[in-house]
């Protein structure tokens, strides 16, 4: 079954149910006229130029008044999710879904100027959808409110706007405009993940961990220092947070990071690495093998990573990550692990014929290597 395209979450169904929900809570606003003007232009665009595609057409279609506009789309919301269940698309109800990434460009394009309704209105739409990129503007043009209104938020009973806290102000946001303000100094969020770091949702806890992931790209020492003061004595949730907040840096070999894990003391011992096929062509697997003997009269807590060099256009190397295994290692054992590795064409990386190296990572110092060939199908 061929997956469905991410640009149909915004297809002409979508537009005209919306369409309908706002002509039914103001008669003014021309539900036809609205979807001559967007449904045409869809089949063409991606999904987020779908999105700024309906938000032009808000800006045409709902009231010149602000005020007026963010009262009409609250008007037409779908009742807000119950709490605990995730946001339940129910677009039969009224405005719910994808439609609101749409709303929310609106708002952030028109209500800039009326910052305090426009926060307000951006609270209603989260708790249908999400505000997470609507929200950005408002932080660059109008930080102090804003921060202000997310102290706030903190203790709002829905988890949906507390996520927002969090969320809307991830530094390194995917597919949000980027903060550099918070990119150079993320001081100002601190306060609030620390209000947030046990949550009794763990919708509103992997947010917090996401954004903490974004921080240490460019403040490991900062994460580090975090991850060192909130570990000890933590509960499972908070654990469980911590951790997926420090992936990146274990990715990385962090070594204040993998020592607050555990994993922090080289490898006493020998390790073998073979990697077959030793030539493979796109779209084919190798098998990663990894012989561990350990030389220490103690247990050892092993973080074990392999790291796949891939070949560049110009013949350079890049290195990638890919997390292995984590094992603890009886004294003077012996421990065999594999791992089946795809080399196939994928959205994100375009794959260069040359020889690849594999490095295996054990608590963060790479300890063996191995190379293989890759031919493209045109070879």
């Amino acid at each position: 079954m061929v997956a469905e395209p991410f640009k149909n979450f915004i297809n002409g169904e979508t537009v005209r149910v919306a369409a309908a929900h706002l002509a039914r809570h103001d008669a003014r606003f021309d539900a036809t006229r609205f979807c001559d003007e967007v449904i045409p232009q869809l089949d063409a665009l991606e999904l987020k130029a779908r999105a700024m595609c309906v938000a032009s057409a808000l800006e045409r279609h709902l009231a010149a008044d602000f005020f007026a506009a963010a009262d009409h789309l609250e008007r037409a919301l779908t009742p807000v999710p119950v709490q605990g269940t995730g946001i339940v698309v129910r677009s039969d109800e009224g405005l719910t879904g994808w439609f609101l990434w749409s709303a929310g460009e609106y708002v952030a394009r028109r209500g800039l100027v009326h910052p305090e309704r426009a926060l307000e209105c951006l609270r209603q739409l989260t708790q249908r959808f999400s505000a997470e990129f609507a929200i950005r503007p408002f932080l660059v043009a109008h930080e102090a409110l804003v921060f202000e209104t997310l102290r706030e938020w903190i203790r709002d009973d829905s988890e949906h706007v507390r996520r927002l806290v969090s969320e809307g102000t991830r530094p390194r946001l995917p597919w949000g405009m980027q903060l550099p303000r918070l990119i150079a100094d993320p001081s100002p969020s601190l306060p609030l993940l620390a209000a947030l770091l046990d949550d009794p949702s763990e919708y509103v806890r992997r947010s917090v961990a996401n954004h903490l992931n974004d921080i240490a790209r460019d403040h490991p020492e900062l994460v580090a220092d975090w991850v060192e003061r909130h570990l000890p004595g933590a509960s499972m949730a908070r654990q469980k947070l911590l951790k997926h907040a420090s992936r990146t840096l274990i990715k990385r070999g962090h070594p204040r990071m993998l020592q607050a894990w555990g994993t922090g003391a080289p490898f006493a011992g020998t390790v073998a690495l073979t990697v077959s096929p030793g030539t493979i062509q796109l779209g084919e697997y190798v098998h990663i093998v990894v012989t561990l003997i350990s030389t220490a009269a103690d247990e050892q807590r092993l973080a074990i990573d392999y790291v796949v060099h891939h070949v560049k256009q110009d013949g350079r190397t890049t290195p990638k990550v890919f997390k292995g295994w984590v094992s603890t290692i009886d004294g003077g054992a012996t421990v065999t692990l594999s791992k089946r590795h795809a080399i196939k064409p994928i959205t994100t990386r375009r794959y260069y014929a040359g020889a690849h190296h594999v490095s295996i990572q054990i608590n963060g110092t790479q300890v063996a290597n191995a190379v293989f060939e890759l031919r493209m199908h045109r070879d």
